[in-house]
């Protein structure tokens, strides 16, 4: 072991004397933060004007809400209840943007529903909203206290309006945190893909150079192919800590500094509050209405995720950079170990497949494969812990990860033999034969 750990310091070493490898530890991040905040700004976007429907068939309201109507929002009041399948296809509802329901629960639950055909912008969600939560208030006070608005207004509860897409009134297609977990899997792809790479061009580089023949002199051929493992694990996690911590970093900034400043002052006009209130409420009114920031500062796990996507990194990049010494083992030449890195960009990109394929279908049997399956496993486990598990599913996973350490230490030990017995061939023509005797010599 101390062998492998010497010479996985040595391919350390030259992976940090790189300077793309250098940049990327810091450049990488601020790119991925600066992803995020156009993710977030697009949380802002959508319709600016609506015709409005308000289905309010206990005529609550008394067909009014606001005293002041502006351009940009235009209600109409239906004293009936409306479906939703005929809100969304009869002609008689065609010319409204949106629907609200109206009834006697939303002066106990304090929540109501908006459904929409096109999705409102931030500013426009928080103008129904606020439209709507005052004439409740107006309703509640009326009927139920002697209290003046302004002191009902110290002690209420706010409104709750769920806005719903009319062709998903259920949000059954809501899979925002899906893609959290498909983000993470992508991201492990793409250091496995980098560092792995640089594994298959060390050993073609030694080979060719002659200096493994030095190095097998005095260690052995499994030592030699940990420590290659190794030292680019090595340089990974360094660039992936750093990453996770500069990120981190950035999305603390923004939520401290950006999102109270710039998403305030569009969606608070109107609405009364002191100086100092205006940058707590600016952050939790954007967390409760943009979707985006929601699900960065409210429903990822990061406490769960990091930790978990750090274990099935290490478990996938292993059984994946077993492969990549396994291939560089056997190729003769630099052009042939490119050909041989075919499988590798295939494999990756049945990675890739095999996330998208278990958002759109957790319960599928080929999601069940791809879940046992060594190479994609890593992938479809991180979509699973966003999503949520069981304590079973866990421990599943967890069986999962050890078959990864099991298939790539299998694969350690054939490509030490491999490169053991084809270190003195140059320039051959790789076949499974040749392979193979190369697999039965000790």
């Amino acid at each position: 072991m101390k062998i492998s750990w010497l010479l996985a310091l040595r391919e350390f070493k030259e992976r940090w004397a790189n300077r793309s490898f250098r940049w990327m530890l810091f450049f990488g991040p601020l790119l991925i933060v600066g992803v995020i905040y156009l993710l977030l700004i697009s949380g802002n976007q959508g319709a600016s004007a609506m015709r409005v429907l308000i289905a309010d068939p206990v005529n609550l309201l008394d067909g009014k809400i606001v005293s002041n109507p502006t351009e940009n929002v235009t209600y109409y009041f239906y004293d009936d209840y409306v479906e939703m399948d005929a809100f969304r296809e009869s002609p008689k509802f065609r010319e409204f943007d949106a629907l609200i329901e109206v009834n006697e629960k939303v002066l106990i639950n304090k929540k109501s529903f908006l459904f929409y055909r096109d999705a409102p912008s931030l500013a426009l969600k928080m103008k129904l909203k606020f439209d709507l939560e005052r004439r409740v208030e107006e309703v509640l006070i009326a009927q139920f206290t002697s209290l003046k608005e302004e002191e009902f207004r110290r002690i209420k509860q706010p409104l709750n309006i769920d806005f719903r897409n009319v062709d998903d009134p259920y949000n059954q297609f809501n899979q925002e945190i899906s893609w959290v977990g498909f983000s993470l899997g992508y991201l492990m792809m793409f250091f496995i893909a980098v560092f792995g790479t640089n594994i298959t061009r060390s050993i073609n580089r030694e080979k060719a150079s002659r200096i493994s023949e030095v190095l097998l002199a005095s260690v052995r051929p499994y030592q030699l192919m940990i420590g290659k493992i190794g030292g680019n694990w090595l340089a990974s996690m360094l660039q992936l800590c750093a990453w996770i911590i500069i990120v981190g970093a950035g999305l603390y900034l923004v939520k401290e500094f950006v999102i109270p400043e710039f998403f305030t002052p569009e969606y608070l006009q109107g609405i009364q509050v002191r100086g100092a209130e205006i940058k707590d409420l600016g952050y939790d009114l954007a967390v409760a209405e943009n979707d985006q920031v929601n699900l960065v500062y409210q429903r990822i796990n990061y406490g769960w995720l990091i930790p978990n996507f750090i274990l099935f990194f290490i478990g996938t990049y292993w059984v994946f950079a077993s492969f990549f010494t396994a291939l560089g083992a056997t190729s003769g030449d630099t052009s042939d170990g490119q050909q041989f890195a075919v499988p590798i960009w295939l494999l990756l990109g049945l990675s890739i497949f095999a996330g998208y394929n278990s958002m759109a279908f957790p319960e599928s049997g080929l999601t069940q494969f791809f879940t046992f399956f060594p190479w994609t496993a890593g992938m479809v486990a991180m979509i699973k812990l966003a999503v949520g598990v069981s304590t079973t599913e866990y421990l599943l996973l967890l069986g999962v990860w050890f078959i990864q350490l099991l298939t790539g230490s299998l694969l350690v030990v054939l490509a030490g033999r491999i490169f053991k017995n084809g270190i003195l061939s140059y320039d051959h023509r790789n076949s499974f034969k040749l392979l193979l005797q190369w697999l039965r010599k000790e």
